[in-house]
C-alpha cells in the first residue's frame, strides 16, 4: 500500500468525525474498554509510532525506537499521543490528522527497501501504511458504533489492507471479511476470531 491510501483513508475517517464532533466522546467505543476519545487518540498513537519506527537511517529489527509512553487510567491504551481533553473534540481530530500526514510523509520518504521493528515481525514502509489503513479502518468501526455514526469504508481500501496484511485469508465481501480478520464479527462458515495478527513481512517485488 502507499502513502496515498493512507491520506485517503485518514481523510474519511476526519470527515466522518468531524460531523460528530459535538457529541460526548467519553462513551465505550463499541466493544473496546476504551472511550471514542482514547480509541481516537489511540489510532493518532498508532501512526505516529509507525512514522517513528520508520525515521532511523538504520532502524532496529528488535525493539521499538525508544520514545515514552504511558496511560491515563488503569484498562486505558499506552500511550505516547495524548490531547489535553479540555481542548476538546476538534483538537483531537487536528492531532489524527497530524499523525496521518506524519507516516504518510515518512511513508514517501524513506527507502522501500527500510525495514523495521513491529510486534508481529518487522515490516517496509508499504507494510506500515497498510498497518495505518487498517487501524484507522477497523477503529474507526469501534467508535462509529460507539457514536452512532454510519462507517462503510471503500471495498478497494478494504481489498488492499487484505491483500496486503492478511494474504492468507479467503476472498469475501471486503469490509466485513476485514472486520472480522480483526476479531470484529462472524462470517458465514467462520467463527469470530479470539485472537488474531497480520502479517506485515516484505513482500517479494
Amino acid at each position: 500500500m502507499l502513502s496515498d491510501d493512507l491520506t485517503r483513508t485518514v481523510a474519511l475517517a476526519r470527515e466522518a468525525l468531524g460531523a460528530v464532533a459535538d457529541l460526548d466522546w467519553q462513551a465505550p467505543a463499541g466493544s473496546l474498554t476504551w472511550t471514542c476519545w482514547e480509541t481516537v487518540e489511540h489510532m493518532s498513537d498508532d501512526l505516529f509510532v509507525y512514522a517513528a519506527q520508520l525515521g532511523p537511517a538504520t532502524p532496529s529489527l528488535t525493539t521499538h525506537v525508544r520514545f515514552g509512553w504511558s496511560r491515563r487510567r488503569d484498562g486505558g491504551p499506552a500511550l505516547t499521543i495524548f490531547v489535553d481533553p479540555a481542548e476538546g473534540n476538534r483538537a483531537l481530530l487536528q492531532v489524527f490528522e497530524s499523525c496521518g500526514t506524519m507516516l504518510a510523509s515518512t511513508v514517501d520518504a524513506v527507502p522501500t527497501t527500510r525495514q523495521s521493528f513491529h510486534e508481529y515481525g518487522p515490516s517496509d514502509a508499504s507494510g506500515f501504511a497498510a498497518m495505518g489503513v487498517v487501524e484507522v479502518l477497523v477503529h474507526m468501526h469501534d467508535v462509529a458504533a460507539g457514536l452512532g455514526l454510519p462507517w462503510t469504508p471503500p471495498a478497494d481500501l478494504c481489498t488492499n489492507a487484505l491483500r496486503r496484511l492478511f494474504p492468507t485469508i479467503p476472498a469475501g465481501d471486503p469490509w466485513p471479511t476485514l472486520l472480522w480478520a480483526t476479531g470484529r464479527g462472524e462470517l458465514p462458515g467462520r467463527p469470530a476470531l479470539s485472537s488474531w495478527t497480520w502479517d506485515g513481512s516484505v513482500r517479494a517485488g
